[in-house]
């Protein structure tokens, strides 16, 4: 077991670092990090952003929103929290999580937690989710990453995602807490974070096991890696599924509703109903809006450009915009 301290709080960084020892310099043996980042929305691979988080409270907070290579759900991860990660040369042909998440239920075991593997990637303490896994696979090599909520803040938690109602009905900061928990709460000896990091990493690595120092031609070709792979907004927006959406707002001068359809991050086509009063035909908005960018800033400016802007009556391009991608 290789472990390497990865310095750093800033997600696409420590996603940066996963890829490159996974591609570009895999170590002759398991590789296993231990890392935590300021407050972040991670979004699974295969997700619609927009279906999975609140993007308005999350800019709002400065939450950052990050798409990771692995698919899953959706997760926030803050400095109360703490991420794992093995990598290592791929053993079977299927995805296999009971095998990296024994061991993170042994250092548990050891503080006096005791948790289980609920069957499909999730790891609990009396009932209730306190980390979740996911996988991928590059060059012949499987990467296993996964969450601890040691002290994480369970109400940001719920206020940021907005939660598939198939697993929760209710979308309150009550059934959030009813179905997870903080390891720091289940402690019989109290710990802060940074001891529990120490006494995990301790017990993972085992005596045999060795540090990697991240060298500093290693640390520049992270971030070339972090910035290109994983903090554009490409990476985030742009590579998620296409979707249709429908928008209404209620101005002063009346109702109107968007029919959008996004691919690719883009706005691909438009049309636009309601009954409000414009100087200009529904086909001339929709014109405006084609092949920009999913996303507020970047609609008001193309309403601005196409000539929107004061032709539909008491709306301005920023309110329209709000109604567009609020």
């Amino acid at each position: 077991m290789i472990y390497i301290e990865t310095g750093s709080t800033d997600v696409c960084y420590n996603f940066g670092l996963e890829y490159y020892f996974t591609v570009e310099k895999p170590l002759d043996g398991t590789v296993f990090l231990f890392w935590r980042t300021t407050p972040t929305l991670m979004v699974g691979r295969y997700q619609n952003v927009l279906e999975e988080v609140d993007k308005a409270y999350a800019d709002a907070r400065g939450i950052r929103i990050v798409r990771r290579l692995s698919g899953g759900g959706t997760i926030y991860t803050d400095l109360g929290g703490w991420q794992f990660t093995f990598i290592e040369d791929a053993r079977e042909e299927d995805i296999q999580f009971q095998r990296y998440l024994a061991p993170v239920i042994d250092a548990l075991g050891e503080l006096g937690v005791e948790a289980a593997f609920n069957g499909r990637n999730d790891l609990t303490v009396a009932g209730r989710k306190i980390s979740g896994s996911a996988q991928y696979r590059l060059g012949g090599r499987v990467v296993h990453h996964g969450s601890l909520l040691f002290d994480t803040d369970l109400e940001e938690m719920a206020a940021a995602t907005t939660v598939d109602p198939y697993k929760i009905q209710s979308k309150s900061i009550k059934s959030v807490r009813d179905r997870v928990t903080n390891i720091a709460g289940h402690l019989p000896v109290p710990m802060d974070t940074e001891d529990f990091k120490a006494r995990v990493v301790r017990h993972i690595l085992g005596p045999a096991g060795t540090v990697y120092t991240v060298t500093p031609e290693d640390d520049a070709r992270i971030r070339v890696i972090a910035r290109e792979k994983f903090a554009s907004w490409e990476s985030a927006y742009g590579q998620g599924p296409g979707f249709n959406i429908q928008r209404t707002g209620r101005l002063s001068g009346g109702s109107i509703t968007f029919h959008l359809e996004v691919k690719k991050g883009l706005i691909r086509q438009a049309a636009v109903t309601g009954d409000f009063f414009s100087t200009l035909d529904g086909d001339a908005i929709c014109r405006a809006l084609a092949g920009c960018r999913y996303e507020q800033a970047a609609v008001r400016e193309a309403l601005e450009q196409g000539g929107v802007a004061g032709a539909v009556y008491r709306a301005s391009a920023g309110e329209l915009a709000k109604v567009i991608a609020d």
